[in-house]
């Protein structure tokens, strides 16, 4: 297995006191001197809300160049500047470069997506933009439909990508699509860093998994995480998870 693109992350120079950051468990590990090893072709980060995966994620991701608002590292449009200011405090370790690379977020990919019609609006003899995402404005198509166009057609393998939650825009059967891509590329020599709630996702094979918490940051199985735990136990037994969660007879 060869080098991944990005080796490691850790935290550069001390935080603001009275920083929100320094209250997210993930933060105070990197605070602590703790370092998140990316040694695996794909990493998931994992957690209850609140524990600070998509900022973790961005922090990275601006670190390593992208637009905190997602795409690649030439897209610099701001709709409005709501992300947090840890990517300036973060250290990506690399032990070489990617080709190719993408910052995908579920909650501005409505933004991404004006942004490629707004530049292909304007006057060029550069070929199209949108034709490097399948040739059909993302917003013709439906979420889900647009988030796996992008993955299919823009994701060209050699490259360093970054999604944000993208189970918020898949069913489960594409889901399943966005893990045989995902495979594709990994074998076409990319990484990947994924924030996710979803079981189906963390069962990607030999993925290292980082769940993330208020006491900080630890590495775990697969059936380890309480994702996959608790939707073991309630597609074992629905009724008596029912019968627990709403106090009535099913």
């Amino acid at each position: 297995m060869r080098d991944t693109y990005l080796s490691s992350v850790r935290l550069r120079r001390e935080l603001p006191e009275g920083s929100y950051l320094r209250r997210l468990g993930p933060v105070r590990y990197l605070m602590e001197g703790g370092v998140l090893d990316f040694d695996r072709p794909v990493t998931f980060l994992v957690g209850e809300n609140g524990t600070g995966k998509s900022t973790l994620l961005e922090g990275i991701a601006v670190a390593c160049g992208f637009n905190p608002e997602g795409g690649t590292r030439n897209f610099n449009f701001s709709t409005r500047a709501t992300h947090s200011v840890l990517g300036e405090y973060l250290t990506p370790a690399r032990k070489r470069y990617p080709r190719d690379g993408f910052f995908l977020r579920a909650e501005s990919f409505y933004n991404v997506a004006t942004n490629i019609d707004d530049m292909d609006e304007e006057p060029s003899f550069s070929p199209r933009l949108i034709d490097s995402y399948g040739g059909v404005s993302l917003h013709s198509q439906s979420h889900g439909e647009s988030f796996l166009a992008l993955v299919q057609n823009r994701f060209g393998g050699e490259g360093l990508y970054l999604l944000d939650e993208p189970e918020a825009a898949l069913s489960p059967s594409r889901l399943l699509t966005l893990m045989g891509e995902m495979d594709q590329l990994v074998k076409a020599d990319s990484q990947f860093i994924v924030a996710t709630h979803s079981p189906i996702l963390m069962a990607f094979p030999r993925a290292r998994i980082y769940e993330l918490s208020e006491e900080g940051v630890r590495a775990v199985e697969y059936r380890e995480t309480e994702h996959y735990q608790l939707t073991k136990r309630f597609l074992d037994d629905p009724e008596r998870m029912l019968r627990y969660l709403l106090e009535e007879e099913i």
